[in-house]
């Protein structure tokens, strides 16, 4: 399991991942499009599994 955040680019296409997740607000309101960053959030979280890489994250963002 990797126990370091990844800050180094590393998507494959990110101009294709931001045009996917503007797509996926499209029609949704403010309080919509909140709750679903949320529900990515945790989605994303529950990916990565490790409590420390996910700290290293909430860090990162600050």
């Amino acid at each position: 399991m990797q126990t370091t955040l990844t800050t180094a680019p590393h998507l494959d296409a990110p101009d294709d991942f931001y045009e996917a997740l503007i797509e996926a607000h499209q029609g949704l309101s403010t309080e919509e499009s909140h709750a679903f960053n949320a529900r990515l959030v945790l989605v994303l979280a529950n990916h990565i599994g490790a409590l420390p890489v996910l700290r290293q994250a909430f860090a990162a963002a600050a």
